[in-house]
């Protein structure tokens, strides 16, 4: 039985049905008068043989439509009569592709313990290049403050205003609102013992203790490690960090030391800012829903305050600027020089200072808690 002919290729089986002859010219110039032929013909070719012995020419297009009945037909190499060796390598390199690549079965146990090991040395590595690059920096800044020729203040200064002045507005609005709520929220529990006037202890504390300086940090967090990140990431992958080191200069001096020294003199300037702007929201609070007077407000935050939650909340400051900064310009030299790669250290840059900050705060909280203050 023959199947029709197509211009220079045919399919026929033999007069016994056992063997597909295939002969011709199976090449592109073919493949779309030969595709449908052997989609029919492909579940009819199980159990039968293919003859390749009349096949004159062959190319990749060709062998992709030998491997498609091979696959549909169920049939292995080994079913192959006639084929050159130039021609069995061709359909065997074609079959690999269309066969379904299989995964290894999945292993719960083994694969958890592998991917919490791989976590784990990715997480020393991180702490490692941290380490590494603190004590980079600060060899480094010594030498720079100690020669005034080498300060850079047009990109100190320039830096001191996109971190502390730009962010300025958005800081004291948000330590404003977060002072209003939890001078609300604690008023509302302090009103059925009846001792609302406690509420002006309430946000004093939390904010000259605790919010102001870890608001600010957060958000600069999210605001500053990104912009130091994107900055020193571009600059790598446009190859400048490169250029700097050509003309004999120190990326860490020129790139580094300015935008950890302005956070150095913005973090504790936001902080205090929001220091008063939270207390200044439980002020409007206090005067608006409590019946608590202005002038009574300050009578009475003046009377319970205590200059050492102030100094604990400055304290925190510096320390909180420096692993902001040091993270962020961390972040930026690790860019392997991609857009990809620049959006997932900004990414990891913001997820990793935020996460010290609350670290560094809780592990604060417990030495300040065991000094007594």
């Amino acid at each position: 039985m023959a199947t029709p002919a197509t211009a220079g290729a045919t399919m026929t089986l033999d007069d016994a049905g056992n063997t597909l002859r295939l002969a011709g010219d199976w090449t592109l110039a073919q493949f779309t008068r030969l595709q449908p032929q052997t989609e029919r013909l492909g579940k009819r070719a199980a159990g039968r043989r293919l003859d390749l012995s009349g096949i004159q020419r062959l190319d990749s297009a060709g062998a992709l439509l030998i491997a498609t009945l091979l696959q549909q037909g169920e049939l292995s190499l080994a079913q192959i009569d006639g084929a050159s060796a130039e021609q069995q390598a061709l359909i065997k390199a074609t079959l690999a592709t269309l066969r379904p690549v299989s995964h290894p079965p999945l292993r719960r146990w083994s694969d958890f313990l592998h991917r919490v090991g791989q976590a784990s040395m990715e997480l020393l590595d991180q702490v490692r290049r941290l380490l590494g690059f603190v004590g980079q920096v600060t060899a480094t800044l010594p030498g720079a403050l100690l020669r005034p020729r080498r300060w850079r203040l047009t990109s100190l200064v320039h830096h001191i205003e996109q971190v502390g002045l730009d962010a300025l507005p958005i800081i004291a609005l948000l330590t404003f609102m977060v002072g209003a709520v939890i001078t609300f929220l604690g008023a509302v529990v302090l009103r059925d013992f009846g001792a609302s006037v406690f509420a002006v202890e309430l946000v004093s504390f939390s904010f000259l203790r605790e919010f102001g300086v870890l608001l600010t940090a957060i958000l600069l967090a999210g605001r500053t490690a990104s912009a130091f990140t994107a900055q020193i990431g571009a600059m790598k992958s446009r190859e400048e960090i490169d250029a700097i080191r050509t003309l004999g200069m120190d990326p860490i001096q020129v790139l580094v030391i300015p935008r950890l020294l302005a956070l150095l003199v913005a973090l504790p300037l936001l902080t205090f800012i929001a220091m008063v702007c939270g207390i200044l929201g439980g002020l409007v609070i206090c005067a608006m829903s409590l019946d608590i007077s202005p002038a009574m407000f300050l009578a009475r935050f003046q009377d319970t305050f205590e200059i050492r939650h102030f100094i604990v909340g400055m304290i925190k400051a510096p320390v909180f600027a420096m692993v902001i900064g040091l993270i962020g310009c961390l972040e930026g030299f690790k860019v392997s020089g991609s857009a990809e790669s620049v959006g997932q250290r900004t990414t990891s840059s913001v997820v990793q200072a935020i996460f010290m900050v609350i670290l560094l705060d809780a592990i604060f909280a417990l030495v300040f808690q065991e000094l007594g203050w």
